[in-house]
């Protein structure tokens, strides 16, 4: 699967996004090492900090259909997705709770996952890996320290 193809799947998650307050649509598409495809999208929630972030539903898939473990690749793309295409010009990046998610999945997988950032137009796009996301992150390896529970 190209890059593109992997933005454009974002991109298409993103359209099925249910984000009625913010108006701002997210999609993440992960592809496995086997050449497994999923997405998730963002969902909000009247209750503000009950809504659930496009990367943290993409994950919850991957985990259910082959194991965060198997991880190759991720693309996300935001805008606006009230119309037909979705569209916008900046790119969007993982916010810090998706960056946490993330980096919990890479350490599983034993390696560093570079991340397409792309505008909702998919016409502007960093690569961005995930150590550069979250520097110094605190993960599985972090906990070697505690006494067992």
């Amino acid at each position: 699967m190209t890059d593109a193809d992997l933005i454009e799947a974002a991109r298409t998650a993103a359209l099925k996004a249910y984000a009625p307050y913010s108006g701002y649509s997210v999609g993440c598409a992960i592809l496995s090492t086997d050449g497994t495809l999923v997405t998730g999208a963002n969902m909000e929630n009247a209750c503000y900090r009950l809504g659930i972030c496009a990367e943290q539903s993409a994950l919850t898939t991957a985990q259910h259909v082959f194991g965060l473990g198997q991880i190759a690749r991720i693309a996300v793309a935001g805008g606006n997705g009230s119309g037909e295409v979705l569209t916008g010009d900046q790119s969007v990046t993982p916010c810090g709770g998706c960056r946490q998610a993330l980096l919990e999945a890479s350490h599983l997988a034993g390696r560093d996952f570079e991340i397409l950032c792309a505008s909702g137009d998919g016409t502007r796009v960093e690569r961005l890996t995930l150590s550069t996301l979250i520097p110094h992150g605190f993960g599985p390896a972090s906990l070697s320290d505690a006494s067992p529970g």
